[in-house]
């Protein structure tokens, strides 16, 4: 459910016209709704009201500060796979005790940032990075609360770039080899082990995946707990799925309904790292129609966004519902490629798309962009970054500024031989 909807023939974001924004910013843009995020993230945390827990939103979906703000003002964490992310979550707030640290290759600088911080831990995937937490706390004179991040080879039934769970991926730990490496963190003086994280993928539509994973993890800790592991956290990571097209993700209730009891069993603290499921739906990108074009062989419409300003359709082949801003009196009559401006054949926003005819100029809103859009968005082909708006009732905010030719630049260092 989200807050993009037609009235009076145009769509509003909330009590917002999306015309009247892109006349102010110029497009292409992305667009957030606050109360979508907000009434996400408390489909969540209401869902899960009965058992103790902790939801930490995943920076990587989308980073900007004001969702991040809106979020923290909501009581969630966060949970982070770099020091910038760290940075950025502090910045607005949030409670570094609800700060889960994860990714396979933290560097040394990160690991003493988070020390610091004294986040609430971190989420461990290999022994050598154990032993470079345990040594960096060591060198500090601080503990380091972790978990082991337990690959349970549990098939998410998702696309193969976003599954984390099976042993093929580089995520985790073999939960056959688990026992090995919590004993071994038991035996560090500078490590203290507090819990156990799993996180089996990404965009999952059923409830069945977790439900499988979190029996396994259920199972391990009851045997931790025999060798003498304190476990106060078991953290199922995210990942429950949105709808795109036709998709039929279960509502927060329906998973909360289907492991509450195993989570009971356990008796730990629930942590929760939903992203996509929180800002997917809550934003759109905004762009203008340029020109039409006809091969003989395809009808394409090109547009101002590319591949740089959202890179899932080419990378994933994801599909992104389009819909025109002002709402098509005409039925469907038309079958094109939705492509942008990029020097990459890879470049485009939909393929083989029914749609009503588009005319030049015309505004386009790219759905369920909220999500992997901004965050993934690169300056390739020296394209500034686009500006990002969120709206509140009747009201928007520029919650991030257009790149500026001069922010292509900035950083960039002629050496003294090639001066003059």
């Amino acid at each position: 459910m989200h807050d993009f909807v037609y009235k009076n023939g145009e769509l509003y974001c909330e009590g917002v016209s999306v015309k009247s924004v892109a006349q102010r910013v110029g497009t292409p843009f992305y667009l957030y709704s606050s109360n979508t995020l907000v009434r996400h993230y408390q489909a969540f945390d209401s869902a899960f009201a009965g058992v103790p827990h902790i939801i930490c939103f995943a920076l990587k979906s989308n980073p900007n500060g004001a969702i991040l703000r809106l979020l923290g003002r909501e009581g969630a964490g966060a949970d982070i796979v770099s020091g910038g992310e760290l940075f950025r979550t502090l910045r607005v707030g949030i409670d570094p005790k609800k700060v889960v640290y994860a990714g396979v290759g933290k560097r040394r600088d990160e690991i003493e940032y988070a020390l610091k911080a004294d986040i609430l831990m971190f989420n461990v995937e290999s022994g050598e990075e154990l032993l470079a937490i345990e040594h960096a706390a060591k060198d500090m004179g601080v503990m380091a609360r972790i978990a082991l991040r337990v690959n349970p080879n549990i098939d998410p039934k998702t696309h193969a770039y976003i599954s984390t769970g099976l042993k093929e991926n580089k995520f985790g730990i073999p939960i056959e080899q688990a026992l090995e490496y919590y004993q071994m963190a038991k035996s560090l003086s500078h490590v203290e082990v507090t819990g156990i994280h799993q996180h089996i993928g990404s965009q999952i539509t059923e409830i069945q995946p977790f439900v499988d994973a979190l029996e396994k993890l259920v199972g391990f800790v009851s045997e931790l707990r025999s060798a003498g592991l304190d476990i106060q956290f078991i953290n199922i990571g995210g990942g429950l799925g949105i709808t795109y097209k036709d998709e039929t993700p279960p509502h927060p209730k329906e998973l909360a309904k289907a492991i509450q009891p195993l989570l009971r069993k356990a008796g730990c603290t629930l942590v929760l790292e939903p992203g996509r499921a929180i800002v997917g739906n809550a934003g759109i990108l905004v762009t203008s129609a340029l020109y039409h074009k006809d091969s003989g062989e395809k009808r394409f419409l090109i547009v101002d966004a590319g591949m740089n300003d959202l890179i899932r359709p080419s990378l994933y082949e994801a599909y992104h519902e389009i819909k025109s801003v002002s709402e098509p009196a005409s039925p469907v009559n038309t079958v094109l490629d939705v492509v942008g401006p990029i020097c990459e054949s890879g470049d485009f926003l939909a393929k083989e798309r029914e749609m009503p005819e588009v005319k030049q100029g015309e505004l386009l809103a790219v759905m369920g962009a909220g999500a992997y859009g901004f965050a993934m968005s690169s300056n390739y082909n020296s394209r500034p970054r686009v500006a990002e708006i969120m709206v509140k009732g009747s009201e928007y905010y520029i919650v991030r500024e257009r790149e500026t030719y001069s922010d292509l630049i900035r950083g960039e260092k002629v050496p003294r031989w090639l001066e003059g």
